[in-house]
């Protein structure tokens, strides 16, 4: 049934471009769009630039560029972005949004798998990653590697935005009514507040080593953002054991990939996104945001036990983590419409029924 407010899905997507309410220079990919989102390609040049920045209400982000850049790279054949600096990226696709309709964005589950920073920034916003009803104009990626040095090129897809109309949020009481009807956290007692219904970590680990997550290494090779099990894992990750013990001390500026102790799972007629849990309760953050699609871990789907994988930093001072502490919250949206196609069903959905697991860029190792 459809509804008045909630998120857009594929077939909506797909009829944004045929009406012209998104455009881009480029036919698209086959699988860029998802079953609630819609994958953003890098332009042909990237941007490095002083210092991140809000273009503000009465500025161009072209403009802000012939100001602040200081240099102009050709992505056309790939290159090189370093750690430590920033990059503004035009994108392929652009947007004439009808007035009700607006949007926001996100890094990639892979992006953020690799700590790579990255916010969509539109013409005279003040808000990143954000895009008003009735926006018209270009979209640019800010990037930032944080850990790895990275490989990018024409057509590199870092970013996802997601369409919605109207306010489609649920409200607590819904959110309960849902967990009790279709489990969606793996938890007899979720701790459901402040909109959304917590994830907690865990420090036991799997297996007989007792793996709990990894450390990013510092000085690696580059990243290439576009190929697959391509790199070995131990050139750039440290492996974390338990040990026998259930907790983890991180340490200031370090990054993390660590697993909710809870699986997780996204009805069809539902979208959700994990928001950073409140850093008043520790000096810790899950770094990066994310979209699940409807499906994850949806049984008919394929995805039966799909825990969330969580990108980790401890800021300013050494933190302990414990098994069991909360470390973020999932909301969930209303879809508009049942997406054609569910996370994880034939779309070559690289974490669906995942557990501990690193980007797609990764190979294993014996």
């Amino acid at each position: 049934m459809m509804r008045d407010s909630g998120i857009l899905a594929d077939g909506a997507i797909a009829d944004l471009f045929s009406t012209g309410r998104l455009r881009s220079e480029a036919p698209l990919d086959g699988d860029q769009i998802q079953p609630a989102s819609l994958d953003l390609r890098l332009g042909s040049v990237a941007f490095r630039v002083r210092a991140s920045f809000m273009p503000g209400p009465a500025n161009l982000v072209a403009d802000k560029l012939d100001r602040l850049k200081l240099h102009v790279i050709d992505l056309s054949e790939g290159a090189v972005l370093e750690t430590g600096c920033v990059y503004i990226v035009p994108l392929m696709e652009s947007l004439d949004l009808p007035e009700g309709l607006s949007a926001s964005a996100n890094p990639k589950s892979s992006t953020g798998r690799l700590d790579i920073f990255t916010r969509v920034i539109t013409d005279r916003a003040q808000e990143f990653d954000k895009v008003p009803s009735g926006y018209r104009g270009p979209l640019y990626l800010e990037i930032s590697p944080r850990t790895f040095p990275i490989i990018v090129r024409r057509g590199s897809r870092l970013s996802q935005i997601r369409f919605r109309r109207g306010l489609s949020l649920l409200a607590e009481a819904e959110l309960m009514d849902l967990h009790a009807s279709q489990t969606l956290v793996a938890s007899d007692a979720p701790n459901i507040s402040g909109g959304g219904i917590a994830l907690s970590i865990d420090l036991r680990g799997s297996g007989a080593d007792g793996l709990i997550g990894y450390r990013g290494k510092r000085h690696t090779a580059v990243v290439d953002v576009d190929k697959k099990a391509e790199h070995g894992i131990y050139d750039f990750w440290e492996p974390l054991y338990s040990r026998g013990r259930e907790d983890l001390i991180l340490d200031p500026n370090e990054f993390y990939i660590l697993v909710s102790r809870e699986a997780v799972h996204v009805p069809p007629d539902y979208a959700a996104e994990m928001t950073p849990f409140d850093p008043l309760v520790g000096e810790f953050r899950v770094h990066y945001a994310g979209f699940f699609d409807p499906g994850f871990g949806h049984a008919s789907a394929g995805g039966t036990g799909s825990r969330a994988v969580l990108e980790v930093r401890s800021h300013e001072v050494p933190f302990i983590l414990e098994h069991g502490q909360i470390i973020g919250r999932l909301v969930y949206e209303h879809m508009l419409a049942r997406p054609d196609s569910l996370y994880g069903s034939g779309l070559g959905s690289h974490y669906q029924a995942q557990g501990l697991k690193l980007s797609k860029h990764f190979r294993a190792e014996g």
